[in-house]
């Protein structure tokens, strides 16, 4: 089975923290969201290998998008929803509201 049919819903969950940015910001690129999944694997990779993840130099686009989908990532591997922190509230504008439940 290809990794992509195996974890079909995992790049659907990706995918709609991408599209949510993408709605907010018209003028995202596929190259934005290329530069966003590839710190998000250095990130994991880091993780994985029980290192500090490197610093990222993202531009502000791939930032929102990287801030979008990490949570998302966090929550399918079993960490707690930032959406069920205390301090999350949905009215914040998406890239705020990310930064500040990911650090709650």
């Amino acid at each position: 089975m290809k990794v992509e049919d195996e974890y079909l819903d995992v790049l659907q969950n990706i995918e709609l923290g991408i599209i949510r940015v993408f709605r907010a910001d018209r003028s995202l690129l596929d190259l934005d969201a290329k530069d966003a999944v590839a710190a998000l694997i250095h990130h994991y990779r880091a993780e994985q290998e029980q290192r500090n993840p490197p610093p990222m130099r993202l531009g502000d686009k791939a930032r929102l998008i990287f801030d979008s989908v990490l949570p998302i990532c966090e929550w399918r591997m079993g960490a707690r929803a930032p959406w069920c922190r205390r301090n999350w509230d949905p009215r914040q504008p998406i890239q705020t509201r990310w930064r500040t439940s990911a650090h709650a």
